[in-house]
């Protein structure tokens, strides 16, 4: 996860709320201590310790973290998550930047391993997709696996993923592959929308296709008539509600926008004690 993680993001995240200074810290002496605990108030999967960590450590290397759960671990309600102690104005400086990457992480930790308990012993895997916030890619990408779900490809750099608009510029399903073959070596993807589609696309034998707002009922037919030739993929309106019931169906990976998308912070704060 450290290797995620770099000195001008650090510093990026710390800009967008300290700018020119943290004026209000000032009030506190500079050469007073502080301890701290940061709790939580829902229960959750803990996410995000290395980019809390970076940004004290960042503003003040003397500044000590003690971690009480570890990452990855689910965490009950109103649990202690670490305890800090520092220079009370370095502690008051970081505390909202930290929290709010921990927060967002060990939500989307948290949806992750929902999605991926409701599919356990299926052998399907769920996947994210990019739809995650801005500036946060590799962070939320590290918080699906550390929840138990896997990554889809990052951006459109490491994998092809042939889409509607695609294939309407190529020409055909078939004619949007052969290019992409003649282009590159990484893995191809194409998108379906309807049985006709995958009937043409399995005749190409992409690496993978994605069968995109299949009903249960089509998605069974496409695995039958796929008949394990080649991994597929569903995508679109999935929800805890239906989720077991398409790994069911035999697909080998279920791809979730809302993983990273529909997230809500989980709910955390931070107490501050001044030490004379």
């Amino acid at each position: 996860m450290s290797g995620l993680l770099k000195i001008t993001e650090i510093k990026s995240f710390l800009d967008e709320d300290v700018g020119s200074g943290d004026i209000t810290a000032t009030i506190i002496p500079e050469t007073m201590r502080a301890e701290a605990e940061v709790i939580t108030r829902e229960s959750m999967v803990l996410c995000g310790q290395a980019w809390f960590d970076a940004i004290f450590k960042y503003l003040d290397d003397n500044v000590t973290i003690s971690w009480l759960a570890g990452e990855g671990e689910i965490v009950s309600k109103d649990s202690i998550l670490c305890k800090l102690e520092g220079p009370a104005r370095v502690l008051l400086t970081g505390e909202r930047t930290a929290l709010n990457l921990l927060q967002t992480l060990s939500s989307t930790a948290t949806i992750a391993r929902q999605y991926a308990d409701a599919v356990a012993g299926t052998g399907c895997k769920v996947l994210d997709t990019r739809k995650t916030i801005p500036g946060l890619r590799n962070a939320q990408k590290y918080a699906v696996a550390c929840g138990g779900g896997y990554n889809h490809r990052i951006g459109l750099y490491d994998g092809i993923l042939i889409k509607e608009n695609h294939i309407m510029a190529a020409g055909s399903i078939q004619k949007a592959i052969d290019s992409a073959r003649e282009k590159t070596l990484l893995p191809v993807e194409v998108e379906v929308e309807n049985m006709k589609e995958l009937a043409e696309a399995i005749l190409t034998k992409p690496d993978r296709i994605m069968l995109d707002n299949f009903s249960i009922e089509n998605i069974r037919a496409a695995v039958k008539l796929n008949g394990g030739a080649i991994e597929l993929e569903a995508s679109g309106n999935i929800t805890l509600d239906n989720i077991r019931a398409i790994a069911e169906t035999g697909v080998d990976y279920i791809s979730i926008g809302a993983l990273t998308k529909h997230i809500k912070a989980i709910d955390m704060s931070m107490r501050i004690n001044l030490v004379k």
